[in-house]
């Protein structure tokens, strides 16, 4: 199963080129450079051909270090970076400058760290994923809920022309309060073709990483979405603080296992291209 495999999320970061505001010292094993190679060592043990790299940061230099790696190793199949989503303008200067950057393949904002609920709802910002629509570009939301689930609906009704990716299922509050909440927003925002999701991230720090502990996620996934507007990824390195990558592919591999083969190539290798590639 691991030749054919697309690992549609995975992050590099380096301390001595950016800032990364959110990793502090407090994440323990996280707070430290991890470099393409590292990553690449940790796809090789599972097997696992190519990946998609996607920003750990709002800026450029995160997005230039990735565009930098996607040219040192052909592992990386496209780079998931950062424009300027609140200043039309500098987006639409962004963007044509990525167009001879053929690894580009995405957006994304971390709208969960911005200090403004009503980001994907912002005229400014909806006229900068316009020119994401137009650029063929899709649009990676992370860690929506709770504050941005409904506005990711929303959003995606709105602009029916753009491409939307729901990282982490939105982040379900597992043994939450908010689960049954979480439960009845995804819902509106699976009902839209223009919409897939990422079974990633589902790892919470100070609860099991199982199978069992994943499932009642994973079903709501399949559905609400089906495999065909699925794909898997690691989020590694944050899985360093649950297991490890290779635990993380073990306990998401034997959720895929259990489909049909073709339900497999979807979720993991189809959807990733599709989107992408």
């Amino acid at each position: 199963m691991g030749r054919a495999v697309v690992d549609a999320h995975l992050h590099v970061w380096d301390l001595e080129r950016s800032e990364y505001a959110w990793l502090t010292p407090d994440f323990g094993p996280l707070y430290a450079t991890y470099a393409p190679e590292r990553a690449q060592d940790e796809l090789r043990l599972a097997g696992i051909g190519s990946a998609v790299l996607v920003q750990a940061e709002d800026s450029e230099r995160d997005t230039e270090l990735m565009l930098e790696a996607a040219s040192r190793h052909p592992w990386i199949a496209g780079v998931v970076g950062w424009v300027q989503l609140d200043d039309p303008a500098v987006a639409e200067r962004q963007l044509d400058g990525r167009r001879d950057q053929p690894r580009f393949r995405g957006v994304r904002h971390l709208v969960h760290d911005d200090p403004r609920d009503d980001f994907l709802r912002l005229p400014s910002v909806r006229r900068s994923l316009r020119l994401l629509a137009e650029h063929g570009l899709p649009f990676d939301v992370p860690d929506a809920w709770p504050r941005h689930l409904a506005a990711t609906a929303d959003l995606a009704a709105a602009l029916p022309e753009l491409r939307i990716v729901v990282d982490h299922l939105a982040k379900p509050p597992f043994g939450g309060a908010g689960w049954e909440a979480w439960r009845a927003t995804l819902p509106d925002v699976a009902a839209r073709p223009n919409t897939v999701a990422k079974v990633s991230g589902l790892q919470v720090p100070g609860r099991p990483f199982t199978v069992d502990e994943v499932r009642p996620a994973w079903d709501v996934a399949l559905e609400l979405f089906g495999p065909e507007r699925l794909m898997w990824g690691s989020d590694w390195p944050l899985t360093v603080l649950t297991g490890g990558y290779g635990h993380a592919w073990d306990v998401m591999s034997s959720l895929i296992g259990e489909l049909s083969p073709g339900e497999r190539e979807r979720i993991l290798s189809g959807t990733a291209t599709t989107v992408y590639l």
